[in-house]
Order: C-alpha cells, then structure tokens, then sequence
C-alpha cells in the first residue's frame, strides 16, 4: 500500500482489530510495521475497534501499555470504554472514532469532539449532503470516508448474523460472513412444498401464489448445506438483502474533497499483494489529478484498472442517497466471467459490460498476477530480479510490470530456480523464489502479471 500511494496504514493484532481468522500481525510484527511505514514518512493508525466484554479489558490495557512504547500516529476505537482507556494510558496518541461507532448527524459529531476524538470515520450511511452539513456544523473535526471495497449490509458492520448462526462474533472481529453464503429459497403451500434456486431478485412471492394456485404458508432461505433456514420477508424493495456489492467510489473523489473529507479510506479484508497496490495506486493517481486537466481521463484509465480486480459488482452505497436501484445494476467480476445482475436487458447489459471489460487494463483482456519483485542478485555478471512468485509464469509468457507510476510490458530473457538451475517456468508456492532477468532490471515493489 506504501509502495503504490497510500500515506497512511491502518493495522492491529488480531484480539481487538475486527480481524481475528485473517491477521498474521503480532506486537512483533506491529512494531516492525510501525518502523517501516515512519521509514518511508507515512503513518499507521493502530486499529482497536472492537465491541469488548469485560473479558478483554485487562487485555486491553497491557496492549495499549505496550503501544506507549511504539510512536503510533492514532488509534481507531469504537467502544467509549475503550477511548477513556486510550485517553488513561496513551494521552498524546490521537484518538480517531471508527465506522463502527455509527457517527450519522451533527450532533453525533459535536458529542465526540468534545469527548476527545481527533477524527471521525463516518458511517457508510452518510450522505454526500450530509458530509456537507457536518463539516460546515463541525469545521475542525477530521472527517475520513469509504471509498472502496468490500461492504457489510448490516448498519456500518454491527451485525449479528454470524454470532447467531456460527456463534463467533462479527464486533470481535470473527465474522464468518453469512451474508455471502448460497442459499436457495424454499416455499411452502397448503398443498406441498418446493424449493428453487434464490436469484438476486426473487421472485414476487404473490407471483408463485398466483402459478401455483395455492395459499402461500410460508417462506424462507436455506443455506446450501442446510444447516441454517431463516424466515423470508418481503416488502416492497425485494428480497435481495444479504450478499452487499462492493463500494467504489472512483468517480466521486473531487466531489468528496469539495465536500470536507479529510482522509479516503480503502477496505482491505483478506485482499492480495497484488488487490492492494493496484487500489492504492489507481485512488493515487485520481488524487493526484484532482483540478488537472485530464482529470476525467485519469479517473477513466483507472476506473478500468479497477474492473480488471475480482469484485461482487460495483455499488456506489448511499453517498448519492438512500434510493437502492443502483445497486442493483452493473456485473460481478470473478476475474475470469462476467455476471449481470438483472434479469431485465440481460443480453444488452452483457454486451456493454463485455466492451468495457474488452478495455479494462492497459495489458488488455484477461490477466493474472504471478509474483512480486524482491530485490536484485548478480548472477555470473549479469542482474537478475528476485521474485516472490504467486501463481505459474513461463518463460514464453507475456509480462507486463506493475509499478506505482505506471505499467509498461518486459520481456524474460531467462529463469532460474534457487539451485541456480536454468529453468522454462516458475511456479508459486509457500516461499517460492526464483531469479529472473527481464530486459530490464525493476525495481522493488514490482508486481508481475501475464496475459492468460
């Protein structure tokens, strides 16, 4: 994230960071990112936003003793308890309220600003009107916002699903994301029952009476492994509720700045090497551009980019606000097909999805990432790239160079394995390296991709 733009991080160990299945970060490796991210002159925020019991506090506590020793630039809280515990054993770290706290309105604003937070991640409920009002009611709070990724449809991510169907709880970060879960809609009459596979809009209900000619009993969703039935309730917006697109809010950005935002944040759950840097890079080079002249283009170049990622479809959530059709619209990428939405128009929405995704990238349809670049290693005289390979790459592959001013297209001139050992192909796996030589040496950082 440094590497392609970013000027800050945020990040936290596993107990209290929302992120319990999926964090490798220990105090240990906290500090070496704190070290690493000051190295380069960026900030990292300490994440604790956690819902605690009382069961964590004194955990808590000997985590913010060992955080006075590290010079972290704030921390992200949304527990009150938690703050004053902040505010007792780090008093000089800023405070920054997070998304889970649900800040929606100005008076929201002012009650935390007088209890001593710094900034504020609003909700992503807020509106673009809305962000207008609160900074012009509130003009010193620090405002942060979503702009990309992954989104929870429970209000800003309080939900409970999980801990009722799992028993592991989404507030203490062990969220086992039942709202992406398949599940298929089951329907009882007075007569029989029969079941069918659960659409992104399902059916009306009244609709299936009116088929069948019988009185409707019941409804409800069932998970593919029948272990969970959950009643079914319909009302006038669908029944699509569960699975959230993804936010992307690339063509805001201006609009956003002009509004009040202060800081643009990106959500990265579970995300690649490979996820991040072309996120990173791709709201880089939209900030940057902001009053150019080729503002438009940029954003536009890079709206492809963003495409080109696997996604669950694009939603541009509430900002505009709070009428759902749009996210309702558009496709989901999973990095190979192409999947719309809406049973309406689906040959015309296929058609112009398909020429966009013809576009998406500077290397052109169809691109896999391989592996990064590590350092440099002169081998027999001549510089070979070291590189952390993901997936297979050959040496008759054509390689593009991802790199945080720009890509441009390198050919291989030879492989070798760590033997030193002439090789055609390179293959991922756990601590895969391999010595390539382009036709030119890159630098670290690089991420690799191919044309498959």
């Amino acid at each position: 994230a440094i590497a392609y733009g970013a000027d800050a991080v945020y990040a936290g160990v596993p107990d209290f960071s929302l992120r319990v299945r999926i964090n490798n970060f220990t105090e240990d490796s906290l500090r070496e990112a704190v070290y690493f991210a000051h190295q380069h002159k960026k900030k990292i925020y300490i994440t604790l936003n956690i819902y605690a019991h009382n069961v964590h506090l004194e955990n808590i506590k000997r985590h913010l003793k060992f955080l006075k020793n590290l010079n972290i630039d704030g921390v992200i809280v949304a527990d009150p308890g938690i703050i004053m515990l902040v505010q007792k054993y780090l008093p000089k770290v800023e405070i920054h309220l997070s998304t889970q706290a649900n800040a929606t309105n100005i008076e929201a604003v002012k009650f935390w600003a007088k209890a001593g937070v710094k900034r504020i991640v609003l909700a992503r409920e807020v509106t673009l009107e809305e962000i207008r009002e609160i900074k012009k009611a509130v003009p010193k709070m620090e405002l942060e916002y979503f702009i990309h990724g992954a989104m929870c449809m429970s209000y800003s991510g309080r939900c409970i699903l999980s801990k009722w169907m799992s028993n592991r709880s989404a507030n203490l970060g062990d969220c086992t994301q039942p709202c992406r879960w398949k599940y298929s809609q089951k329907v009882q009459s007075s007569k029989f029952k029969f079941q069918m596979n659960l659409k992104p809009k399902i059916k009306n209900l009244k609709t299936c009476q009116e088929r069948n000619n019988n009185e409707i009993l019941a409804a409800s969703v069932v998970d593919d492994q029948k272990r969970f039935e959950v009643d079914l309730e319909e009302d006038r917006h669908g029944t699509y509720f569960f699975n959230s697109r993804d936010l992307n809010l690339s063509s805001h950005i201006q609009d956003l700045l002009e509004a009040g935002i202060d800081s643009l944040k990106i959500e990265g759950r579970a995300k690649s090497v490979y996820y991040v840097a072309t996120v990173a890079r791709a709201y880089r080079q939209i900030i940057d551009a902001v009053g150019r002249k080729n503002f438009k283009q940029v954003v536009k170049e890079q709206q492809k980019e963003l495409d080109s990622l696997v996604n669950r479809g694009y939603s541009k959530g509430f900002l505009l606000g709070n009428e759902p059709e749009h996210n309702f619209e558009g496709k989901l990428f999973d990095g190979e097909n192409i999947h719309p939405h809406t049973k309406n128009n689906v040959k015309k929405s296929y058609d112009k999805i398909k020429r966009l995704t013809n576009k998406k990238s500077s290397f052109g349809v169809g691109v896999k990432f391989v592996g990064q670049i590590e350092g440099r290693k002169k081998i027999a005289g001549q510089t070979f790239n070291i590189v952390f390979m993901h997936n297979e790459m050959f040496l008759t592959d054509k390689i593009e160079a991802i790199e945080s001013k720009g890509n441009k297209k390198v050919k291989i001139k030879k492989i070798l394995n760590y033997k030193l050992e002439e090789v055609a192909e390179a293959h991922g796996g756990h601590d895969k390296r391999f010595f390539v030589r382009f036709d030119v040496v890159l630098p670290n950082h690089t991420l690799i991709r191919v044309k498959s």
